[in-house]
């Protein structure tokens, strides 16, 4: 059986490491003893876009916040579920995970940054929330492995209370946020509704109709979803 190879690792801000691998045709990126994320299993990834882009509705140039590049796959599903006019901003707190989807992992996700629609930013999602009001028709969060903070603790604000209350800042008028996490979580359903999104909780297979079951929120800012 073929090794997974350690092909880099990189810090992530504010302490932790970020490793990627491969084995064979398959990459794995994990943090510790976690896997984040491996090539071979992003159904999840993929309904997370496609679902939170088929709830939006059609919208004249969409502005679209992605938080967490990862391998590429949520970027590029909601690209082929976006309009040409549409704009993707993708944060990504970890400068060599950019680096890794312009080179070993470009391919996996149909090089999704060389979209023209597609503007990378280098830096905490947060931040761009924090700077933002009436800004993003979409909010796609997959940073962690679910609604509190894996990759980098400071995570855990977007989660909570006052980062709900400023992400309905930042959203526009009947805007959405989805949330990929790998398990289940009853309290933060109960934070969104208590933050006044109107909240939708669907299942998702990690591999198609197969493979472990996933969990995605969909939050409303306003109106019903």
């Amino acid at each position: 059986m073929k090794p997974w190879i350690l092909l880099d690792a990189a810090a992530v801000p504010g302490g932790g490491e970020l490793r990627l691998y491969r084995h064979g045709d398959d990459f794995s990126i994990r943090v510790g003893a976690d896997e984040l994320m491996n090539s071979h299993a992003h159904g999840s990834e993929d309904a997370l876009a496609r679902l939170a882009c088929e709830r939006l509705g059609p919208r004249l140039r969409a502005q679209v916040l992605v938080g967490g590049l990862g391998m590429g796959f949520t970027a590029a599903a909601a690209l082929r579920a976006l309009a040409g006019d549409a704009r993707v901003v993708v944060a990504e707190l970890v400068e060599a995970v950019v680096a890794w989807n312009r080179g070993p992992l470009a391919g996996l996700a149909g090089r999704v940054l060389d979209d023209p629609r597609v503007e990378v930013r280098v830096g905490d999602v947060a931040d761009q929330l924090r700077a933002a009001r009436a800004a993003w028709d979409l909010v796609l969060l997959d940073v962690d492995n679910g609604p509190q903070g894996l990759t980098a603790e400071a995570n855990s604000w977007l989660y909570g209370a006052n980062g709900l209350a400023r992400i309905r800042t930042a959203l526009r008028p009947g805007g959405l946020l989805a949330v990929w996490s790998a398990v289940p979580d009853e309290r933060f359903t109960r934070r969104l509704q208590q933050a006044g999104f109107q909240v939708e909780v669907v299942p998702a297979r990690a591999h198609g109709g197969r493979g472990t079951r996933h969990v995605l929120w969909f939050a409303r800012n306003g109106g019903r979803l």
